[in-house]
């Protein structure tokens, strides 16, 4: 059977289906309902209770009216079985509707029931026409509604069109299964042809929710058969360096330099690289943890493992402001050590720079820190065993695969500063084992944060001036105003004439999006030095910079930040020992997400917190800002909600990898056929297919 030999599919409705994607039966199939009509009991309009239950009813009409004026008009449909009357009312197209209904007809209404004054009322009822000849058994059943499209609108009509296409294809084909029945039999899974019948023509919804939650799972099996396949493709080819001496270097500074206790998570972090670096096996891991949790710290702990076996290591960061940073709190840190440290960044003159690629080639240069220019120019090793990644949100899947390439196959340590929940590294960051850092160091002051109104700016000020006086630094934020840089610019402009006003016993500095990265920089050092002491600055403050000495961070029109966003920014201040706060300052109009947001952020100073509740207001495309590389797209599943689906469905996928990693076995060939063109393009991202 083809696609064409459905009834009633003329080429009208053939051409929209095309365009929406649909070009055989199975992506026919595929298309599935958006939401259901469940109306398989039929109620008297006297038993209901008027409190907002779905119900379906069917009467006649007994009155037709529209009431009110102009852009208030409402059209009132009145319809009677024989227990009493109940009004359908729709509140927009009161005129457009009114011609879809006759006194006299049969219909059937379905929505939520509420009681107002004498009639129960159901708000813009599904509604259905009914031939006096017609047997109300038949409106006892669950109709799918399917999703519109640019080509295909969601009307009733089409979507009666599609179930009935839909009843005629499962008639005749039977989509051969490729789950295998070990991993259906485990999961509680329908047979594959059974779910598509159970999702386009349930007879009850528990049905429909047992099929969808198969081709959910199928979805993420697939996806996490490909990330276990391209870890073991990994280890095949990129053996690992073994750092088996852990004595000289590293033992020395833990146990006589190191001027503070780990914490247990960083502890764990270096538990694990431990594990990687010793394994024999390249190590491809990613260290999370929130602003000032001391990851650095672990990643000092890779490079000197990395030391003491006689190899190099490349720290790398995203700007040279920041790289300048790590290189100068490495240096610290090993000031008492016997190890070369070097700094390769743009700005530097020829002849430093010839020096540093002499030392760095020779092997006299232990650790080189610098841009991820590092390692993708013509900077040549003599035995680079480990390359660190900082804010591994800036560098995409494909790069820390070249990385992976590069010279002897180095270990790759990747961190983030950005907290992003489980089921999103999960999918993200799939080719990389991940290490959590919880909680802060001891000796951090949590950032204090408040929530005030536009009206409080005196009081607000006037608090700023007193940590001024007292040696205090301040950053003042200004949002990007719809997507517009100028605004942006000309906001941060009068609020820095303003400031400059109002604390003109200070140094007041600008910062913003249309300033050359020299200037950039220029000001930020200077900020830095604490040459300036109050930073106005829209929000290209680089994220990662360590000012120790501010402790005050304004943020004006909050409620226009993300969650993310917001913390991120407060992660900006509370890095030294001075007490800090974050004072969150809102417009006259606030939405309720806004409220929740503003609130959440002065409620808690857990990022990871922080991040579940951003992901869960914005779902996962607008929670990473773009379609980050190498976030898969899902069909049906949603990583967020489907969280435990896809533990599930990892869990499996790495059982049957390591079980049969070619999936050569007989019962694996219908799942190799589906699998095979799947991996095939997803491995393109790692630089394996």
């Amino acid at each position: 059977m083809n696609l064409t030999d459905l009834p009633n599919l003329s080429t009208k409705r053939l051409k929209a289906l095309s365009e929406s994607g649909i070009n055989s039966l199975l992506d026919l199939l595929n298309f599935f309902p958006r939401r259901y009509l469940d109306r398989t009991s039929v109620s008297k309009i006297r038993r209901l209770s008027g409190n907002g239950e779905e119900v379906t009813v069917v009467g006649r009409i007994k009155n037709i009216q529209q009431k009110g004026y102009g852009n208030k008009k409402r059209l009132e449909v009145i319809i009677q079985d024989d227990t009493a009357a109940l009004k359908g009312v729709w509140f927009k197209g009161a005129h457009y509707m009114k011609k879809n209904f006759t006194k006299g007809e049969v219909v059937s209404f379905f929505g939520k029931a509420k009681r107002y004054g004498r009639y129960t009322s159901i708000a813009h009822p599904e509604y259905e026409k009914i031939d006096d000849s017609d047997d109300i058994e038949d409106l006892k059943q669950i109709m799918p509604i399917y999703p519109s499209t640019k080509s295909l609108s969601n009307t009733r009509t089409t979507s009666k069109i599609i179930h009935n296409w839909q009843k005629v294809i499962l008639k005749h084909e039977k989509p051969p299964e490729f789950i295998p029945e070990s991993i259906r039999q485990s999961q509680n899974l329908p047979v594959r042809h059974k779910a598509y019948r159970m999702i386009h023509l349930p007879q009850s919804a528990s049905e429909y929710k047992k099929a969808f939650k198969r081709f959910k799972f199928e979805e993420l099996f697939l996806f996490e058969l490909s990330v276990a396949k391209t870890k073991n493709e990994i280890i095949e080819r990129h053996k690992g360096h073994v750092f088996e001496d852990l004595g000289n270097y590293t033992s020395r500074f833990f146990n006589q330099h190191l001027p503070f206790e780990l914490t247990d998570g960083q502890k764990s972090a270096l538990s694990d690289i431990k594990k990687d670096v010793r394994s024999g096996n390249q190590m491809n891991r990613l260290i999370q943890g929130d602003v000032g949790s001391g990851k650095t710290v672990v990643a000092l702990g890779a490079i000197l493992m990395a030391l003491d076996n006689g190899y190099q290591a490349a720290f790398m960061a995203p700007t040279e402001i920041l790289a300048e940073q790590h290189y100068r709190t490495l240096s610290d840190f090993l000031e008492a050590m016997d190890i070369n440290i070097r700094l390769l960044v743009g700005n530097q003159k020829n002849s430093l720079r010839t020096d540093i690629l002499t030392a760095v080639e020779g092997g006299s240069c232990d650790i080189v820190v610098g841009t991820h220019a590092v390692i993708q120019e013509k900077v040549n090793f003599n035995n680079l065993g480990l390359a660190i990644i900082d804010e591994q949100h800036r560098f995409g899947v494909k790069q820390r695969a070249e990385i992976l390439e590069k010279g002897s196959h180095p270990h790759v340590l990747v961190m983030s500063a950005t907290p992003i929940p489980r089921s999103l590294a999960m999918t993200l960051y799939s080719d990389l084992d991940i290490s959590v850092i919880k909680g802060l160091p001891g000796g951090r002051k949590p950032v204090k944060t408040a929530v005030r109104p536009q009206k409080k700016h005196d009081e607000i000020y006037d608090f700023v001036e007193q940590e001024l006086k007292d040696g205090g630094q301040a950053y003042v934020v200004y949002p990007l105003v719809e997507e517009s840089e100028k605004m942006d610019l000309k906001d941060a402009t009068a609020g820095f004439e303003k400031l400059q006003k109002r604390f003109s016993d200070f140094e007041v500095g600008l910062l913003h999006g249309r300033m050359d990265s020299d200037d950039k920089d220029d000001v930020m050092q200077q900020f830095i030095n604490n040459e300036i002491q109050v930073l106005i600055s829209t929000t290209v403050i680089e994220v990662g910079v360590d000012v120790p000495n501010a402790s005050i961070m304004i943020i004006e029109h909050a409620e226009r930040f993300g969650l993310s966003q917001l913390h991120q920014l407060r992660g900006r201040i509370g890095r030294g020992e001075r007490q800090s706060y974050c004072i969150l300052i809102y417009g006259q109009k606030v939405s309720k997400e806004g409220q929740y947001r503003l609130r959440k952020m002065a409620e808690t100073n857990d990022g990871f917190e922080i991040a579940e509740a951003d992901l869960e207001l914005r779902g996962p495309g607008d929670f990473l800002g773009t379609k980050q590389s190498g976030l898969p797209e899902f069909r049906v599943a949603d990583i967020v909600e489907d969280q435990w689906i896809l533990e599930q469905a990892k869990t499996e996928a790495w059982k049957l990898i390591n079980q049969d990693l070619s999936l050569e076995k007989s019962e694996h060939q219908e799942l190799k056929k589906v699998f095979m063109p799947y991996y095939k393009e997803r491995s393109k991202l790692y630089g394996i297919g």
